[in-house]
């Protein structure tokens, strides 16, 4: 258990600038006690104490305005940054080195009993405000860009923008697999698809321009 906190503090203090301490980590960061209530309220729930595993995780809502479900799994090495708003449902899976800005919802899509919520690969981060919905996997390495609404599965190394979300790459390459938080860069393939169709315009414009200056010296000749 110990172990795992002290990596919980590690980790914030290697992605978070703002943390200057373990000590400031331990007594002010929602998203290391959340995860420190989840692991207690995880065991009550592998253990047959259903109802006393869901009070701990309505506990830990309460106090840190994180809420995981707890049979949710949760990887080592997750940083959930902020936190207020965040939402992991039962059947979400996390695996090692993922980042979560606060709004996030791991959600599902079934009435049923089954796995209807999203599994998130190693090393990737999701912006603030975006939703995974759906018992889905997302890729190992991969961007979710702020705000995005992601309801279908996304191959390892991408980047996902929009609402939908849709698949796109930085610069035209993939991402590479390290983590990377950087939310300012991520390309708009809408923009781009217009951008597209701006050029395109321009460039027939200039065709016809030139279709009808030579018309008019045809006529003068």
């Amino acid at each position: 258990m110990f172990d795992r906190l002290r990596r919980d503090v590690r980790v914030v203090l290697e992605r978070d600038p703002a943390a200057r301490s373990a000590l400031e980590v331990l007594l002010s960061y929602p998203g290391v006690h959340a995860q420190a209530f989840h692991r207690f309220a995880h065991r009550l729930w592998n253990a047959g104490w259903l109802t006393s595993a869901r009070f701990v995780s309505h506990v830990s809502r309460f106090l840190t305005g994180i809420e995981i479900h707890p049979a949710a799994r949760l990887g080592p090495g997750l940083f959930i940054d902020h936190g207020m708003g965040v939402v992991i449902g039962e059947t979400a899976e996390i695996g090692e080195n993922v980042t979560l800005l606060q709004g996030v919802t791991l959600g599902g899509t079934s009435l049923k009993r089954e796995k209807r919520h999203p599994t998130l690969g190693n090393n990737v981060v999701v912006g603030a405000g975006a939703k995974i919905i759906g018992g889905f996997t997302i890729g190992d390495g991969s961007r979710i860009g702020a705000g995005s609404v992601v309801v279908r599965e996304v191959p390892p190394n991408s980047v996902v923008v929009g609402v939908p979300g849709r698949v796109t790459y930085r610069d035209g390459q993939r991402v590479t697999g390290e983590i990377d938080l950087n939310q300012t860069d991520l390309p708009d393939p809408v923009a781009k698809a217009i951008e597209q169709l701006i050029e395109r315009l321009r460039r027939l414009e200039a065709e016809v321009e030139e279709l009808r200056k030579a018309a008019k010296e045809e006529e003068v000749q």
